[in-house]
């Protein structure tokens, strides 16, 4: 039985946001508005980008070429791993 979502507040940027989310997800959701509240502060500490909107869109296309890359960086661990397999797979064979 699934368990009712409950409203949280988190703060980014100095304004509190009121968002529903599950009891059993409430730890990652404040985990991921203190990682945005991290990203949006770094963005505007720089003084390149000005105005809460912006900034809140250069930490989302920052987080997400993050998010990019660790799937790029997993595909290709993947790929050396089969190919590790794979030559592996062909010594054993070619010694029995």
């Amino acid at each position: 039985m699934s368990e009712q979502a409950k409203t949280l507040e988190v703060k980014i940027l100095d304004k509190e946001y009121l968002v529903a989310c599950p009891p059993d997800q409430q730890r990652a959701l404040i985990d991921a508005a203190s990682h945005l509240d991290s990203k949006m502060r770094e963005i505007r500490t720089s003084g390149k980008v000005f105005g809460t909107e912006r900034i809140a869109v250069m930490a989302a296309l920052n987080i997400t070429h993050d998010l990019l890359q660790q799937d790029t960086m997993s595909d290709a661990a993947a790929a050396l791993l089969k190919s590790m397999d794979d030559k592996l797979g062909a010594a054993l064979g070619e010694a029995d």
